[in-house]
């Protein structure tokens, strides 16, 4: 079993290092909310006074970081760690108490009159503009220093620890499946299991086994957005989404544009979905025990050696530099690859700017949609080391353009595959891509649906578990249309979904339509580009942290407030599901 190490961070919570930096962020805080203190009562000094403050920040950030990752990641693999979770408690108490300096400076910020000359004419600053800009931004939204004081020690027992408990609940989930006892990852990983009987059978048993939890998650949905539209409304945003439009640094027409062309485009994938249920038995209507389901043959199965050395072969067709991220990765030992007990389930990437490094956690089985899982997960990589050249304050890109490196490197692995494939492989290859495409477009957009609907309804009344299980159902009516079997659907689906819990980054789920319709164009853009485009893309990545979505793209020549950009790269998916129709007739 390959798991990741984690040394490059710590040893061990006892570790003389860790202690030290734990001691060390203790006296950085204490000193930055000193100097706030008095420094922000006037303007007066304001170049001295910024350059102390974003060093003070930046130096915090990387102690910060560093050791919360540490922990996070421990209990990743393992939900039942005691002292990892000891030790993130004291730091999301340490975390805010920085709220007060926080708060101080963005308050004192907009009284900086001449802000603009200060920037352009001190070398210390010239690469803070962005960071500044948004934080005049924030300032419109930033409440009474007692206030938000209050509020940040206040999330640590409310939407913080309902998430927690949503992430320990599902991770240690028994399901009875086949006679045994296994993990939630475990069940939902055979959803895409060869045999249809598996298939079924894993459903029903997944679907016996949520409640189990159902009201205690249920009220950790509750607390969560319960929370979110109260602090949404107190700081003046006219809405929780509106909100995370602007977290996103992206413009409300952006994303009006993205969703109504994935409106638009939903019945070419219920086409594509109603033909996958005829070929599995089906009469014009797909269960949801077999959206995973794989079509076509491949008898290929990959061990994890097999798999990287895949993915090497690949990414070196695009760059030296991916390549070798990848196989930095593979060395350095940064993957966790395959589900046990504890381990939450999914996949994620955490790029770790203090050691310029990142780990990917997998739950890996052996099937070719976990190699482009991996695949998915080595971009983020990717992208964190294009990051790592920037300073600190300019290294955190948001939702929208967080799933750009990924996807286009899955991208890459697919096409390739492609080529190299003969009918009934290609069929599969196919159909996994037109699967994955179908997911973050069809399933995100009902996601979007029923969060919007759960917001909308938390404002009059709370939220129980057969309320949010009929939300999700008329979503994903929505969203599926007449494709989907009425009979055979998952009110679940908002249980096991962590993004749902995050009380400081709602609507987790419009980024990955976003980064996957935003990756086809940058790689169509490529294809016809060549090689010259490679420092582009490396650029984009780059700059994520210190412009908007629409400047990021126009870097490349894109404009994602127009529909018809959206509709360019649906119709690149649209080509797909026409092929696997012809090839399925």
């Amino acid at each position: 079993m390959k798991t990741w190490n984690l040394d490059a961070l710590y040893e061990s919570f006892d570790s003389e290092a860790f202690q030290q930096d734990l001691a060390t962020i203790e006296v950085e805080i204490k000193a930055m909310n000193e100097f706030a203190k008095t420094a922000f009562e006037t303007p007066d000094d304001a170049k001295e006074k910024l350059i102390t403050y974003i060093k003070q920040q930046e130096s915090l950030q990387t102690y910060f970081r560093k050791a919360f990752a540490f922990c996070s990641l421990s209990i990743s693999v393992d939900a039942g760690n005691t002292e990892a979770r000891k030790y993130m408690n004291k730091l999301q108490e340490l975390s805010s108490n920085t709220t007060y300096a926080s708060t101080r400076f963005t308050k004192w910020l907009p009284t900086v009159t001449d802000l603009e000359t200060i920037i352009a004419n001190t070398e210390e600053l010239s690469d803070a503009g962005y960071f500044l800009e948004r934080t005049l931004t924030q300032a419109k939204h930033v409440l009474s220093d007692k206030e938000e004081a209050i509020i940040a020690k206040m999330r640590n027992t409310g939407s913080t620890a309902w998430s927690q408990l949503q992430g320990e609940l599902t991770s240690t989930l028994k399901v009875d499946y086949d006679g045994k006892q296994i993990t939630l990852s475990e069940v939902r990983n055979l959803s895409s299991d060869k045999d249809q009987d598996v298939r079924k059978n894993a459903y029903l048993a997944e679907q016996k086994a949520y409640p189990k939890i159902e009201q205690s998650v249920a009220y950790a949905m509750n607390g969560v957005k319960g929370e979110v539209n109260t602090l949404s409304q107190l700081r003046g945003y006219d809405s929780p989404l509106a909100q995370a439009v602007e977290q996103s640094r992206m413009e409300q027409a952006t994303l009006d544009a993205l969703i109504a062309a994935m409106k638009e485009y939903l019945p070419v994938f219920q086409t594509y979905l109603k033909r996958k249920g005829k070929l599995l038995g089906h009469d014009d209507k797909i269960p949801y025990y077999d959206l995973f389901a794989p079509l076509g043959k491949s008898s290929r199965t990959f061990t994890e050696d097999e798999a990287m050395d895949y993915i090497f072969k690949n990414f070196k067709t695009f760059s030296d530099d991916l390549e070798g991220l990848a196989r930095r990765a593979w060395d350095e030992e940064w993957i966790d690859f395959t589900p046990r007990d504890g381990k939450r389930g999914g996949a994620f990437c955490s790029n770790l700017h203090p050691i310029k490094q990142s780990r990917i956690l997998t739950n890996f089985t052996g099937s070719f949609s976990n190699v482009i899982t991996l695949a998915h997960e080595l971009g983020h990589a990717y992208h964190g080391d294009q990051i790592f050249k920037e300073r600190p304050i300019n290294s955190s890109y948001t939702m929208p353009v967080a799933e750009t490196a990924s996807t286009f490197c899955e991208t890459i692995v697919k096409n390739a595959a492609l080529e190299d494939a003969k009918k009934e492989e290609k069929i599969f290859i196919l159909e996994q891509s037109i699967m994955g495409s179908t997911q973050v477009i069809v399933d995100i957009y009902s996601r979007f649906l029923f969060e919007s609907k759960v917001f909308e309804t938390r404002k009059e009344t709370p939220l129980n578990a057969d309320m949010l299980k009929t939300m999700m159902l008329d979503a994903q009516k929505a969203a599926y249309g007449d494709a989907l079997d009425d009979e055979f659907m998952h009110p679940y689906a908002w249980l096991n979904k962590p993004h749902y819990y995050i009380g400081g980054l709602s609507f987790y789920n419009f980024p990955y339509a976003f980064g996957l319709l935003f990756a086809k164009g940058i790689y169509a853009a490529y294809k016809e580009q060549g090689s010259e485009f490679v420092d582009k893309i490396n650029l984009l990545l780059q700059k994520t942290g210190q412009m908007s979505v629409e400047d990021v793209a126009s870097l490349v020549g894109l404009d994602v407030s127009d529909k018809d950009f959206w509709k360019t790269s649906l119709e690149v998916i649209k080509i797909e599901i026409d092929l696997f129709l012809d090839l399925t007739k």
